[in-house]
């Protein structure tokens, strides 16, 4: 039997794998979450001490998730949780080494912001929870699709009938 006479059967998307991930909503989700977890540092002697401290650091890991759903946008929702827990694990590792010339990137702004200061394990909590609100943000807004989708298809074959 060659190839091209094979039927082809439509791929169904593995259990926990969100429908193919809009690169526009992802950006987008990126941005928002730069923007609080900036706007969480210019906020901070309003919030309780805790969140002050560790909002920044829980959307860090946040952002990291949904820019893994950018770059990734089929792999599933708890493969893309652990590559950005992996990632964000490996930055804070990353502070605990020192030489003057990666101490003089994250002298800078953007290298302060993407690659931290100094290693602190409870940051790796932080992560873990920003990476859990992201996936749950994700599979939340994908059962409210399916919730729509399947309400929409029953009101139009309910109207076929």
């Amino acid at each position: 039997m060659t190839s091209s006479s094979r039927r082809q059967v439509p791929r169904q998307p593995s259990p926990g794998a969100p429908a193919i991930r809009s690169r526009g909503w992802y950006a987008a989700a990126v941005a928002v979450t730069i923007a609080a977890g900036l706007g969480s540092r210019a906020i901070a002697s309003a919030l309780p001490w805790w969140l002050a401290k560790n909002a920044g650091d829980a959307l860090y890991a946040t952002m990291v998730f949904f820019g893994i759903g950018f770059v990734a946008p089929r792999i599933r929702t708890s493969t893309a949780a652990a590559i950005a827990l992996v990632f964000c694990a490996a930055i804070e590792g990353s502070q605990a080494y020192h030489t003057p010339w990666l101490d003089a990137v994250r002298d800078t702004l953007p290298g302060h912001l993407v690659l931290g200061q100094g290693f602190h394990a409870f940051d790796l909590v932080c992560y873990a929870i920003g990476v859990a609100l992201g996936a749950a943000l994700e599979l939340g807004v994908a059962r409210h699709r399916e919730r729509r989708r399947s309400v929409a298809g029953h009101h139009r074959h309910a109207r076929d009938s």
